[in-house]
């Protein structure tokens, strides 16, 4: 039984052709902010924070006096699509309690010059 040696090609030996991968940037971050009322109880945005973003008591209860202090705050940044979605979770869920709280999307940067 002869054993056939595969035919090298001098001029190939060693190339290895590759598709260059196209450069994937990674997707914008979207921030969930409460925006602070006049009419919307503390105890109602601690209830949001720890129903809809899973935050403990004392985590949400520090969010909360953020955004009464501040008039607005950060409660987490997601792809946009998730975002969106929790804002508006947020605010159906406080317009069916009788809450006018506000919570949206924002673009991750959006406050900075």
């Amino acid at each position: 039984m002869a054993t056939e040696r595969p035919k090298q090609n001098p001029e190939h030996e060693g190339d290895l052709a590759l598709d260059e991968r196209p450069k994937v940037e990674r997707p914008r971050r979207y921030l969930v902010v409460l925006h602070n009322d006049d009419y919307t109880t503390m105890e109602f945005v601690v209830h949001v924070l720890m129903k809809f973003f899973h935050l403990g008591e004392t985590e949400a209860t520090r969010i909360m006096l953020h955004v009464h202090h501040r008039g607005y705050g950060v409660v987490g940044a997601y792809p946009r699509d998730v975002a969106e979605t929790k804002a508006a979770q947020v605010m159906g869920y406080a317009k069916e309690h009788g809450h006018p709280l506000k919570c949206t999307a924002e673009p991750e940067g959006f406050g900075e010059q």
